[in-house]
């Protein structure tokens, strides 16, 4: 399924939006606002108006014009009204209208975008692996989930397409793909400005014009700012951290160059410059670890005590400096040409990605891990080719894409006085001298070198008028070369060793593991393909099956590797392919003269050779490294329905159920409590969970157990009701709104541990207020009722108990003023 294909046109049928309407009512699956397609651009409202009339949700996604009922494939669809109305200015708000998305971020580089569960597990940041959800904006694929963090900047629409992508363009995906549209320059004169205000001292402000140049050319300009206190009290500083900070802008020029060709030229700078992202005391857990090496002896000899145990008072007093600098931007080059019996699309993008971050790593007010930081920096360039043409009975699309890309990370580790008590065994004389460790650095040196190119194809044949039969191919190769260079010094600036050395550089070790290993590759070609059967039984009805087999590219291990008797082990730097074996059943059907739509999809995912965090036994080492795992398997059912009897009233729910697991994973890191203490002999499932001075499994098998992040039941829903009225003479409508999410309980660590699950909660967001065609005025807030729960929870380093974790966003309000013009 094309991702820059999938732009929609409101036509009316089940949306819940009414044309000229500032601000939509509801979110419903597969509907959006208008958004041109080529040679469309400058349809005016009243031509909308009309072709509402003809009840038809006009797509191209398989280039032709179609009804997006009529498209083989599960697409969630969230408009611009949508965006604005609900206050999902990013994709981590999107999540909560989107049952199957799942969006996990600490920080901006440690971020996951999943799609039903699958994507990157969480707290797998490595630069060497892909992503399993790819995302785009305006055709242009970004390597790095850090843009989901960013605000969407004049946007159009967002589109969600679950399950394996990548035989119609751009990168493969294995989950499904978000794509991002923007809205296009305009032949005529347009603007809209729009300001909200909040708690939180919550301040925002979007403003967009656009217009032409010239007859054959038109400019679209964008800019929106957020601003908001943090959510966290930080008593070591005496302020709140956690907070917002964050500047967009956004230009594009298009050029009808003739009746046949269009170009346009985009450009981005994105830039978030918050003080963020400490991660505070949630709980303690006893681990195997010696009860003298645990949380509770270690903070009562160092005379320390949290501000606070409950994290809901969101007190800390982290004492590392904070930041994530977050920059981001680029230029793009899309040209279309009209070309025999179809179009001829070429996308040339550069991005840039700069991450300047600094973090307290060891969640606390003490000086253990006085610094850490990965500053990265990131350039990328991609290049697509596209020919979409169709005959008598059938279409189709071939095209090549390249994609190249260059990492350089510069991190720093640094530890602290308190770094000696809290690391190294009491037992040990070296324990009660900080000097050991007080000053000791890593400076790492990250380096990546990636290409990746394909040739795909995707072919569409009407067997009969109502079957259509879209078999589609790929062919990719990629090509990575990285290094890892990690070198550690004492606060003399003496080398520590890989091995030997004195008894304090073996403590050394203990705390921070020096290793190098340098322009290691992993090349491959791989083979993608699909088939998907359609079946139109009646006008509103739709049936389809879809299987897919397809892969997430290898790798390389860019966050270390196990050093064994001063040996790094570099045969573990490499990491193969996914390999990954997809099922689909769908219907997609409308009734009640098409005031409802009901669209349910069933699904199986299977995925061997999982990429995720391993031990390995053979290497008689407690480190966790990215390998992979055996087996996984997802499977669920979705359902999206959505109604509108009358102008006045809509509502929808969506639904999902997902049942996942490790279906083979016999090498597994161990959870917490069955974590830290000496290791037990190889086979051998340890001593009693939980409890002080047991012995430890070296690895765990955890098949059969859930996969993390994934709740088993998902929801969001709302409605609108409105009513005609008139303002100072003007003809408008008074509006009440309410959107919500619910979901169950979900894993928040690759093991799951009895410590880290994450119970079910439902937020529920309200807004009341009245708006013509032109102008909207309107009162929120979101999480009305104050639920308290977390979005992350984590284990700490060193196996103390120390459950650390990112208290959500308490109850906000504001109010939000737009003008259009």
């Amino acid at each position: 399924m094309s991702l820059s294909s999938l732009s929609l046109l409101l036509l009316a049928g089940a949306s819940p939006l009414a044309v000229g309407q500032e601000v939509p009512t509801v979110t419903a699956p597969e509907t959006s606002a208008p958004v041109p397609v080529p040679g469309e651009q400058d349809r005016t409202p009243e031509d909308v108006q009309r072709s509402s009339a003809a009840s038809d949700i006009v797509v191209t996604a398989r280039r032709r014009a179609e009804q997006v009922q009529d498209v083989p494939i599960p697409i969630s669809v969230v408009g611009v009204k949508e965006l604005d109305s609900t206050g999902s200015f990013n994709v981590q708000r999107l999540q909560q209208l989107q049952p199957t998305l799942q969006f996990y971020s600490s920080n901006p580089r440690n971020s996951s975008v999943n799609i039903r569960g699958l994507g990157a597990p969480l707290g797998l940041t490595n630069d060497g692996i892909d992503q399993g959800v790819g995302v785009y904006i305006d055709q242009v694929y970004f390597s790095r989930v850090a843009v989901a963090t960013l605000d969407f900047l004049d946007v159009q629409q967002v589109e969600t397409l679950r399950g394996p992508q990548g035989t119609l363009y751009g990168k493969n995906t294995v989950a499904g793909a978000i794509s991002i549209t923007s809205k296009a320059p305009s032949f005529n004169f347009e603007g809209r400005a729009e300001v909200t205000a909040g708690n939180l001292a919550f301040k925002q402000a979007k403003a967009s014009i656009s217009g032409p140049l010239a007859e054959d050319v038109a400019v679209r300009l964008g800019i929106s700012t957020t601003s908001r206190r943090g959510t966290i009290f930080n008593t070591a500083t005496d302020n709140y951290i956690n907070e917002q900070d964050n500047i967009g802008l956004r230009g594009a020029l298009l050029w009808r160059a003739s009746d046949s060709l269009s170009l346009t030229l985009s450009g981005d700078y994105n830039r978030q410059d918050p003080e963020c992202c400490a991660q505070i005391y949630v709980r303690y857990g006893p681990t195997q670890r010696a009860a003298n090496r645990q949380y509770p002896a270690l903070t009562a000899a160092l005379g320390y005590t949290v501000p606070s145990t409950n994290p809901f008072d969101r007190l800390t007093d982290v004492d590392a400096e904070l930041n994530a600098l977050n920059v981001l931007g680029g230029v793009s080059l899309r040209g279309e040409l009209s070309l025999g019996s179809g179009t001829l699309t070429s996308v040339t993008a550069w991005r840039f990605w700069d991450w300047g971050p600094k973090n307290d790593r060891d969640f606390t007010g003490l000086p253990i891990t006085t610094l850490s930081q990965n500053p990265t920096r990131q350039d990328q360039f991609t290049q697509e080719f596209r020919y979409a043409g169709e005959g008598n009975g059938f279409d189709y699309v071939v095209g090549v894409f390249g994609f190249y890309q260059k990492i350089h990370t510069t991190g720093q580790q640094q530890q602290g006085s308190a770094a000696s008590r809290w690391l190294l065994n009491p037992s040990s004389a070296l324990s009660n001298d900080p000097s050991v460790l007080d000053g000791l650095t890593a400076e790492n040196d990250i380096r990546l070198k990636n290409f990746s190119g394909a040739i795909f194809g995707k072919f569409n044949w009407d067997v009969t008028d109502s079957i259509t039969l879209s078999p589609g191919i790929r062919v990719n190769y990629d090509d990575k070369v990285g290094s890892y260079v990690s070198i550690v010094r004492d606060a003399q600036g003496v080398l520590v060793p890989y091995s030997g050395g004195t008894p304090r550089q073996a403590a050394q070790r203990e705390a921070i593991q020096p290793q190098a290993f340098v322009d290691e590759a992993y090349r491959a070609w791989n083979l993608t393909y699909d088939l998907t059967a359609s079946y139109k039984p009646s006008r509103d009805v739709l049936l389809y099956a879809t299987y897919a087999h397809t892969f997430k590219s290898g790798g390389l291990n860019l966050n270390g590797v196990p050093v064994v008797n001063g040996v790094v082990q570099t045969e573990l730097a490499q990491i193969d392919p996914e390999k990954v074996d997809h099922f689909e059943l769908g219907v997609k059907s409308q009734f009640w003269d098409r005031k409802a739509t009901l669209n349910v999809t069933g699904y199986w995912t299977i995925i061997k050779d999982y990429q995720a965090i391993v031990n390995n036994s053979s290497t008689s080492t407690l480190r966790g490294y990215l390998a992979n795992a055996g087996e996984v398997r997802v499977r669920g059912v979705e359902a999206d329905f959505s109604i509108r009897p009358t102008e006045r009233f809509t509502a929808y729910i969506n639904g999902a159920y997902t049942d996942h697991e490790y279906v083979e994973f016999v090498n597994a890191p161990c959870p917490p409590e069955r974590s830290g203490g000496t290791a037990a002999p190889v086979g051998s499932p340890g001593g009693t969970p939980g409890v002080p001075g047991q012995l430890s499994p070296v690895v765990c098998d955890i098949s059969g157990q859930w996969l993390p992040g994934i709740s088993n039941w998902a929801f969001s829903y709302g409605a609108e009701y409105n009513a005609p009225a008139k303002v100072f003479g003007l003809d408008g409508e008074f509006y009440l709104a309410g959107d919500a999410s619910s979901r169950s309980k979900f894993s928040s660590n690759a093991s799951r541990s009895i410590y880290t699950d994450i119970g079910g909660y439902t937020l529920a967001n309200f807004r009341l207020g009245y708006r013509t065609d032109d102008f909207n005025i309107f009162g929120w807030v979101r999480n009305a009722f104050d639920e308290e729960y977390f979005e992350l929870l984590a284990t700490t380093p060193g196996n103390t108990g120390l459950v650390a974790g990112n208290p959500a966003d308490p109850r906000t309000y504001g109010l939000t003023i737009s003008k259009s013009f």
